[in-house]
C-alpha cells in the first residue's frame, strides 16, 4: 500500500490540471466569443454569474495543485533525483511558472480594481495563462523522462522498479 498516497496525489494533481486548464480553454475559446454576441448588459450579467461559480474551482484547484504538487515533488520525486541539477533546475522553473499561472488565474476571478482591469482584457491574459500552462505541461512531460539517479539502472522516474 506504499503506492496508494503517491498515486492519489498524482490523480489529484492531474485532475486539478484538467479542471483549471480546461476551464481556461473553455473561457477563452467558447465563453468569451459567445458572450460578445450578447448585449452589453446581458454580457456583464453572464460574466458575473460565471465568475461567481468559477472562482471556487480556481481557488480549490490551486490549493489542490499546491498540496499535491509539493507532495509529489518533496516526497516522491526529489529523493529519486538527489544531486540532479538539471531535474531540480527545470522543476524550479516549472514551479515559478505555476506561481505565475496561479497569480493570473486568481486575478482573473478576483474582485479588486486591479483584477477588474485584467478582466477588461480577459482574452489577452487568458491567452498568456494558457501559454504558460502549455509550457508547464511540456516541462512536466520532459521531467518524467529524466532517469532517476536513486534507482539502480537509472529507470525513468515514471517507472517503478518491482521487487524480484
Amino acid at each position: 500500500m506504499d503506492f496508494a498516497l503517491p498515486l492519489i496525489m498524482r490523480w489529484i494533481h492531474i485532475g486539478s490540471a484538467i479542471t483549471v486548464v480546461g476551464g481556461t480553454v473553455f473561457t477563452l475559446f467558447v465563453l468569451l466569443p459567445a458572450a460578445k454576441e450578447i448585449l452589453h448588459e446581458e454580457h456583464l450579467k453572464l460574466r458575473a454569474a460565471v465568475l461567481k461559480r468559477w472562482k471556487w474551482f480556481v481557488h480549490i484547484g490551486i490549493a489542490l495543485f499546491l498540496i499535491s504538487g509539493l507532495y509529489n515533488y518533496l516526497v516522491v520525486m526529489r529523493p529519486l533525483h538527489k544531486g540532479d541539477g538539471l531535474y531540480h533546475g527545470l522543476m524550479g522553473a516549472k514551479f515559478l511558472l505555476a506561481l505565475g499561472v496561479f497569480g493570473l488565474a486568481e486575478m482573473l476571478v478576483g474582485r479588486s480594481k486591479a483584477a477588474e482591469k485584467l478582466r477588461h482584457n480577459a482574452s489577452k491574459f487568458l491567452t498568456i495563462n494558457l501559454a504558460l500552462a502549455v509550457i508547464i505541461v511540456m516541462l512536466s512531460g520532459f521531467l518524467r523522462t529524466i532517469p532517476a539517479k536513486a534507482i539502480p539502472g537509472g529507470l525513468p522516474a515514471n517507472r517503478v522498479a518491482l521487487p524480484d
